[in-house]
This record gives C-alpha cells, structure tokens and sequence, in this order.
C-alpha cells in the first residue's frame, strides 16, 4: 500500500482494519485512548490536520526543554512529550471518525512524526552532554536522530514500491516499537535517561539497517 494511501495516518489503518504496525486484529492501546478523546470532536470544525499541526508544536516545545539541560525542563519536556504520543494517534482517530482522510494529512503525520523524534533526541542529547556521557549524548542523539531521517526514507520508498507491511512495526497484545518511546517520561522523572538515549543511539541505526536490509533488490 502506497505511503500516500488517502486512508492511511500515522498511528491508525484502514477502515475495517487494525492501526499501523498493530497486529492482525488489535488496535494500539494508545491509539484506543485517543479515538475516545476525539471523539467529541467528530461533527465540530476541528481539522485532524489542526491537530497534527499541535503534536508537531507540543513535540518540539519538548525537545527544546530537554535541549535546556535543566532538570525542571526537562520534566515538563517529558510530559509534552507523552501528550504528543496521544496526538500523534489523535489526528488519524479524527480522520477516520470524521471522514477527513486524506493522502497529504497522511503524509503530514508521518513527517510530523519523524521531525519530532528526530529533534526530541537531539535535544536530549544536548542536554545530557553535561552529565556522565558527556559529548558521547550528542553523538547518540545524533545518531538517533539521523537514523529516524534514513528509517523514513526507507519505508517510504518500501511502500512506493508497495511492500507489505512497510508501515507496520513489530507488535504484540496492543503494543508496538513505537511505543517503547513512552519510556522516556518515566526515565527523565527519575533521573535516568543516559541509558535509554545510549540505547536509541545503538537502536535506531540497528532497525533501519534491518529496514534497509528488507529492500527487494
């Protein structure tokens, strides 16, 4: 299915089918939260592309007080961050509800995706730089940060070419990759992120080497 499929978002599937990357019949628990949250908003003016567009706000205003290097920010970082998750799967909950699927919001919510992330980490990166990983937390979130870049390339051009489950991601009882983000606001509340953002410096190119490993040749 095409990357640009007018019925496709980020963190949702099609009509009669289960959310990206959720499994045969199961919908995200994330994602089952949000289309409650939304659904009030079905028959208002509100725009799932309104809502994309405050994820991306919400995910930046996140990164950048994690860019700060100081403990308070980055807290509240923490919290921005897990309602830009809840966003993130709002916007294509909204669509469907509301019969405003469309090929741009799709891709809108998937590049809304990918420069939240990649920024998240790079901020994380910087503001860990003053702690025991020194500047090896800038290299990790770089690294971080331009796998996500390459990863969305790939599946991008995987989906073009209309390789099944290029969208998808591992899952199991509700849960996918993806969601091993949500991690990140525990660790930053108990002062122990550095472990976490070595590991998306290591794990990140890993999985876009495993995506660029599953081109067809």
């Amino acid at each position: 299915m095409s990357a640009l499929d007018p019925v496709r978002r980020a963190g949702g599937a099609t009509p009669g089918q289960p959310a990206d990357g959720a499994g045969p019949g199961v919908k995200p628990w994330d994602a089952r939260l949000a289309a409650l949250l939304v659904r009030p908003l079905a028959r208002t003016r509100v725009h799932p592309n309104h809502v994309t567009t405050l994820s991306l706000l919400t995910g930046l205003a996140a990164a950048a007080l994690y860019g700060t290097a100081d403990r308070r920010a980055a807290n509240w970082g923490a919290a921005l961050y897990v309602l830009t998750n809840l966003l993130d799967h709002a916007d294509g909950e909204l669509a469907r509800l509301a019969g405003k699927t469309s090929a741009a919001g799709g891709f809108f919510d998937r590049l809304t995706d990918l420069v939240v992330r990649a920024s998240l980490f790079m901020g994380m990166g910087l503001g860990l730089r003053a702690g025991p990983l020194g500047d090896w937390a800038i290299v990790a979130g770089v690294a971080a940060a331009a796998a996500f870049v390459v990863t969305f390339a790939l599946r991008s051009e995987l989906a073009r070419q209309e390789v099944a489950g290029a969208l998808d991601q591992p899952s199991a009882a509700g849960f996918d990759l993806g969601d091993v983000l949500y991690l990140v606001a525990p660790l930053t509340w108990l002062g122990v992120l550095d472990p976490f953002l070595v590991a998306a410096g290591v794990g990140a190119p890993v999985f876009c080497a495993w995506t660029a490993w599953r081109r067809p040749l």
